[in-house]
């Protein structure tokens, strides 16, 4: 009732406004009469006219529901729907009075006054209801903190439209957290320029006299807001960035849509922090959430390796999209604390359990899975640093190996529509225990599909992720924090990238691609990551951004490649071939057909459980030699499709 009120009152305001407007401009027009018509002639009155252009104003306000914009908001729009009022009741308003008395008593140019009079009449009051909602008003004065400090300068970068969009926020928030000092733009053209009262500085190939000016105005920014993705900003250098890391300068980005998911209602979207993986990775992956939020909305979802990098981006992306219950599986008892407690802060109404137990134990996990009963399964646990795996060949077939068909089995049991398997690049020609032991859960997911029942197995495939625990950027980090050296392995080693999300959002879509796909086999799918980066390449970038020099504050040094790494990394292997089935998905396709089978499993557990290394590594590349098709020892020929 209170809403409905408060729109008749704004439909009564531009009435009002309207009858006003015409009122001044009849008695303002040169030619209007001297008196007001009560004369008893039969022509309409002053009055008269007055009350059938109000009229006409109201039905057009009512018909085009101008009262349904707030005024505090009022935009071009609104402006627009009261240009068209205002002609459509002057048009209707002439030829009524013209029927009635030939429009004898109105003065001829009263009508153009009146049409102005109404448009600068209700779109004044909406300017100034918006500008006071706004603090336009009090602009004049420094921008000043709740503390009376004057808030930090920030300097945009980016696109004017995007500024434009950022400070109108700003300003709906009464956000007093930044002094915005300057823009810098993309194009020469728009120097000079302003936009909601800050001055286009420079472009930004002069970016560096645009900083030289502000610090000789001592308005040197203390936070920089990148109004796109760093990376899409073109002319941005590492120099740039490392000086602005060097100085303290804080830099900044608006949220993607998954950080903003849980913040609906904000008038402002808040900003975050910059991290060094989006500096360094290529044009980010932006893809369609609608069939991510079809596949997960409504559903029960069961993660593995729910702690680590990639399990815990896959529980904060699944809970976005609304799961009906999630379940995180880890067998760390803190890093499934942090998860679970991060996604009980942030997504509070979702549903969700926490469960302690290792992939490693069969039982106990069916038991789980019987439990939860999950429809959708991702399998995220395992242990991937090749250097570890490789002193431990043993642990790593058991969790690798014999984890992951214990979760399939687990999924097969329970009935979940789906299980997907995180696998890696490395399980490419593999030349260490870890890819070798990946290239062998790959089969046992292609092995699961043939045993029946509803559930559909498919494998994920991509290379390394940035930002992940104990990938090469914290490393190079903690290193540079220290001072140096920054250690690789090879200058010429190359490695494909992807930050978490944009792995997890893939995966997801991987997914969804899966999900229709009746095929008998199970499918394999890899992830377009662009082009190979070179090691080399990102050390330098990241000494840049730390604001240091190479030579001078710290140096790279090469210590030789290490038991079983590679120069290069590849997504497909030499019999295989992609099939693009998604956006920036591909599906592996292969004529090998499945071959492991329990008993291979079996033997390799039992050497794995005698702790004999020796043993578990010959066995394990014996039998990745007969996945591969190749026939090591003349053994019988073994292969799994990749793909259908």
């Amino acid at each position: 009732m209170m809403r409905m009120a408060f729109r008749a009152q704004t439909v009564v305001v531009d009435v009002a406004i309207a009858a006003l407007a015409f009122l001044c401009a009849y008695l303002l027009s040169p030619s209007a009469l001297p008196d007001l018509g009560f004369d008893g002639r039969p022509s309409l009155n002053i009055i008269q006219l007055t009350a059938i252009y109000a009229a006409f104003a109201a039905v057009f306000t009512t018909l085009f529901r101008g009262e349904l914009s707030p005024w505090r908001y009022a935009s071009i729009p609104d402006a627009l729907v009261i240009g068209r009022i205002a002609a459509l009741t002057a048009v209707l308003f002439l030829l009524t009075v013209w029927v009635l008395d030939r429009a004898s008593t109105l003065p001829r140019s009263a009508l153009a006054m009146a049409a102005v009079f109404h448009v600068t009449g209700c779109l004044g009051l909406r300017v100034l209801r918006r500008a006071i909602h706004e603090r336009a008003l009090v602009k004049v004065a420094p921008i000043r903190s709740k503390t009376g400090a004057q808030a930090p300068a920030l300097l945009l970068i980016g696109p004017p439209a995007l500024a434009d969009t950022y400070l109108r926020d700003a300003a709906r928030a009464h956000d007093r957290r930044f002094t915005p000092v300057g823009i810098i733009g993309l194009d020469l053209r728009d120097v000079g320029q302003q936009v909601r009262g800050v001055c286009i500085l420079e472009s930004l190939d002069r970016l560096d006299e645009a900083l030289v000016d502000l610090r000789r105005w001592n308005r040197y920014p203390r936070a920089v807001l990148f109004l796109d993705e760093p990376s899409k900003i073109k002319g941005l250098s590492p120099d740039h960035l490392g000086r602005f890391k060097a100085e303290g300068v804080r830099m900044l980005r608006l949220p993607s849509i998954v950080d903003l998911r849980h913040h609906e209602g904000v008038a402002l979207m808040p900003l975050r922090d910059v991290s060094v993986e989006e500096l360094l990775a290529r044009e980010p992956i932006e893809l369609d959430a609608a069939p991510l939020a079809a596949l997960i909305r409504g559903r029960r979802v069961l993660i593995t390796g729910a702690g680590g990098s990639i399990g815990g981006e896959l529980a904060r992306q699944v809970a976005s999209f609304d799961c009906a219950h999630l379940t995180l599986v880890d067998s760390s008892e803190s890093a499934l604390f942090a998860i679970e407690r991060e996604v009980a802060e942030s997504y509070p109404d979702i549903s969700r359990t926490a469960v302690l137990c290792d992939v490693r134990h069969a039982g106990r996990l069916q038991g789980h899975f019987a439990a939860q009963a999950p429809d959708l399964v991702f399998h995220a646990a395992a242990l991937k640093h090749v250097s570890m795996v490789e002193r431990l060949p043993c642990e790593g077939v058991l969790t690798n190996v014999i984890g992951t068909w214990n979760v399939a089995e687990a999924a097969r049991l329970c009935g979940a529509a789906q299980m997907v398997l995180i696998s890696t690049d490395k399980a490419v020609d593999p030349t260490n225990v870890m890819g070798a032991t990946k290239r062998l859960a790959e089969a046992v997911i292609q092995a699961q599909q043939t045993h029946g029942g509803k559930t559909r197995f498919a494998a994920v495939r991509f290379g390394n992720v940035l930002g992940s625990a104990g990938s090469v950027v914290p490393i190079f980090k903690s290193q540079i924090e220290r001072g140096g050296p920054v250690t690789l392995t090879h200058p010429d080693m190359t490695r494909f990238f992807m930050t978490i999300p944009e792995a997890v959002q893939l995966v997801l879509h991987a997914t969804a691609a899966s999900a229709e796909d009746r095929d008998a086999q199970a499918r394999l799918f890899i992830l377009d990551m662009g082009q190979p980066v070179r090691i080399m390449d990102l050390a330098r970038q990241m000494i840049a951004l730390s604001g240091r020099t190479l030579g001078q504050d710290i140096e790279i040094e090469v210590t030789g490649l290490r038991p079983g790494e590679k120069l290069t990394e590849t997504l497909l292997d030499e019999d295989e071939q992609a099939a693009p089935c998604a956006p920036k998905v591909m599906q592996v396709v292969s004529n090998s057909a499945v071959g492991i089978t329990p008993g291979h499993l079996q033997t390799l557990e039992a050497l794995a459980e005698q702790a004999d290394a020796e043993g578990v590594r010959t066995a394990l590349f014996d039998l990745v030699g007969q996945v591969r098709g190749q026939r090591p020892g003349g053994a019988p020929r073994l292969k799994v499709v990749a793909g259908g």
